[in-house]
């Protein structure tokens, strides 16, 4: 019972509510607070500040959140390791990603599921910090950031690919049969772009800065899917990662330019925890990384609608 009574402590710190903590453990909320209270009896501290809702945990309550997170970690890569030398590779991957890493993630776990059939994966959307205290606390088992701007601590890391950067705009008649477009002139279009709370943004700054250009964009959205909306609109352009077309599919009107002058470009990679042992599902997932040429599917698929000539990245 001591593994469930600490699930019950983490899912309370995650939902910060008694009754959605409840519900996250598929219990009621009575059964809950009593779990807490045996752990408090057992361990002989009080790890809730009780009053009519949650409002926190007491200092001792915070040392004993960290040991539930450390764990449960544990435990799960246990039930891993026994389910593997029994039946193969089965689990859960909880994978947090920055929102540019998503389009080549799918590349990923579609590859990674097909080897391991009884892999199961939990992805969500996450600012590169987020990633780094999911990785802490325990919360995820690997992250997809930048490797090489703002790099994470306490990390071992596995490259994925490069991004580089393009413009997609409805007007191409405008740009002829141009193949590449500078920062400067693309700081003078009607632009729609990412949050600077967001990354990814805060470097395509840096380059239209390096070239001498201040962007101002009309629209700025933290979300992939407004991003989209507003550019099918015909209305808007963007700078995105070139990834970015994986979402696309065929380019209908859509024109995609790469950005020169500077030529800019990124490493993305999977990040996990320096600590051991890693579990199994994390450990498979980092070492076919390795050996799955992700750069080459994202091309491949990339070419099938847009035009080589406008993808590849300029010499020089």
């Amino acid at each position: 019972m001591i593994v469930r009574y600490l699930e019950y402590i983490v899912a309370l710190a995650r939902e910060r509510h008694f009754a959605r903590a409840a519900t996250a453990c598929h219990v009621t909320q009575p059964t809950l607070s009593a779990g807490i209270k045996q752990l408090e009896e057992s361990l002989g501290v009080l790890i809730v500040e009780r009053r009519q809702r949650f409002v926190g945990f007491t200092p001792e309550g915070e040392r004993v959140l960290a040991w539930a997170q450390r764990i449960l970690a544990d435990y799960r890569g246990l039930e891993q390791e026994l389910n593997e030398s029994r039946e193969g590779l089965i689990g859960q991957l909880r994978i947090g990603s920055i929102p540019v890493g998503l389009p080549a993630l799918g590349l990923l776990t579609a590859q990674f599921a097909a080897r391991h059939p009884r892999a199961r994966f939990q992805i969500s959307s996450l600012t590169s910090r987020e990633i780094q205290r999911g990785l802490d606390d325990f919360a995820i088992d690997v992250g997809v950031t930048y490797l090489d701007n703002d790099p994470l601590p306490r990390v071992r890391t596995t490259e994925l690919y490069r991004e580089r950067y393009v413009l997609l705009t409805h007007d191409g008649e405008h740009f002829g049969t141009r193949q590449t477009i500078t920062w400067a002139e693309a700081a003078q279009l009607p632009l729609c772009l990412l949050t600077q709370s967001m990354q990814n943004r805060r470097i395509l700054d840096d380059y239209f800065r390096a070239a001498g250009a201040q962007v101002q964009p009309m629209i700025e959205t933290d979300s992939l899917a407004a991003l989209w909306s507003q550019v099918r609109s015909g209305t808007w352009s963007t700078v995105v990662p070139h990834t970015f077309l994986l979402l696309l599919g065929e380019p209908v009107e859509l024109t995609a330019l790469p950005l020169v002058d500077p030529i800019g470009s990124h490493v993305l990679g999977l990040v996990a925890s320096s600590r051991d042992p890693l579990t199994p599902m994390t450990r498979a997932l980092l070492g076919f990384a390795q050996d799955v040429d992700l750069v080459r599917d994202i091309e491949l698929r990339i070419d099938r609608h847009w035009r080589r000539a406008a993808l590849s990245a300029p010499d020089g």
